[in-house]
């Protein structure tokens, strides 16, 4: 064997020993209604770990029923972390969620050294993997200019700019969320740069491995879970729990599919009927953008929500 294939070999040595000291971090990813939280409890129960949730809206605990958080059932199964456990009024991004899941981690996996993330908020996931990007501070100025934008021309202009200037950062972000879109839309007018190619620039190091999970179900068995979970939602009490939250409406926390069509219905713009239309409609437009974003990652294994935890267990040997 000569001197570069013999390095080759101890390089890969060395790198398949250093994996094999690290803990391991299971990402279970997918769109919204894929059955990635009946498989991660599954999973978690086999390895004895816990869930931490990426979900950015399941972490407010008023919005139980609305952001179809886990059942209080479920989440006596199996420890749970970040599903709610903050208020509508606390501060809460992709930053803050990177810095208190990393916190979280270091603790679980003296533990156990294998623990389980699972949620569909591609943000929060990639923060958590790889480190959440400095971008510049907010300029107040162009900020004014956007809000004005958005009062006086809705949250449509928003999109169709951001879709004209950055069209890669239109196809992973939610566009019913305008602070969001906002915020892209500041950084691309003062940097005169898309949002998307500031991102990632350098990738954290993290100390711990990584297997990256998504569920994957055909087309209309999706859109069929996402029509009749949003049905049982309705009748598990969310109106109530939406109308409790109305006058809150203006919190970021609250712009999200759902709550803004029962909100249209509650000012009398549009009927109950037509809410629960909208918000399946919108709620599948927000799956298909989540699946867009899963698959342009090259490191995803696709998964049947239905497999038995032994069955990963033994296909990926956690």
């Amino acid at each position: 064997m000569n001197t570069e294939a013999t390095e080759a070999v101890v390089a890969e040595m060395i790198s398949m020993n250093d994996r094999s000291q690290k803990p391991q971090l299971i990402v279970i990813s997918g769109p919204t209604g894929s059955g990635k939280t009946s498989l991660s409890i599954r999973l978690a129960q086999a390895l004895n770990c816990s869930i931490l949730s990426a979900d950015s809206r399941q972490v407010f605990k008023e919005m139980r029923i609305g952001s179809a958080a886990p059942e209080e059932s479920q989440l006596n199964e199996v420890p749970h972390y970040f599903i709610g456990s903050k208020r509508i009024q606390d501060p809460f991004n992709a930053g803050i969620f990177e810095q208190e899941a990393l916190e979280t981690l270091a603790t679980l996996f003296k533990e156990n050294p294998i623990q389980i993330v699972c949620g569909g908020t591609g943000l929060y996931i990639d923060a958590l993997l790889n480190g959440f990007d400095e971008l510049p501070e907010s300029d107040p100025e162009i900020r004014k200019e956007l809000d004005i934008m958005f009062t006086h021309s809705g949250i449509e202009a928003l999109q169709i700019e951001l879709q004209n200037l950055d069209p890669v950062y239109y196809s992973q972000v939610d566009i019913h969320n305008p602070q969001r879109i906002m915020r892209a839309l500041e950084v691309i007018r003062k940097t005169g740069l898309p949002y998307s190619s500031l991102r990632k620039k350098k990738m954290a190091e993290r100390d711990f491995t990584v297997v990256y999970l998504a569920t994957d179900l055909v087309r209309e068995t999706l859109y069929a879970n996402i029509n009749a979970r949003t049905e049982k939602m309705i009748e598990q009490g969310w109106l109530k729990e939406a109308e409790e939250l109305y006058p809150h409406r203006k919190l970021n926390a609250l712009q999200t599919v759902g709550y803004k069509e029962l909100f249209a219905y509650f000012d009398g713009e549009i009927s109950l009927d037509r809410a629960i239309e909208l918000i399946q409609q919108n709620t599948r437009r927000y799956a298909k953008r989540q699946l867009t974003w899963l698959r342009n990652k090259q490191e995803i294994q696709w998964i049947n929500p239905q497999t038995e935890a032994e069955s990963l267990i033994k296909q990926f040997d956690f």
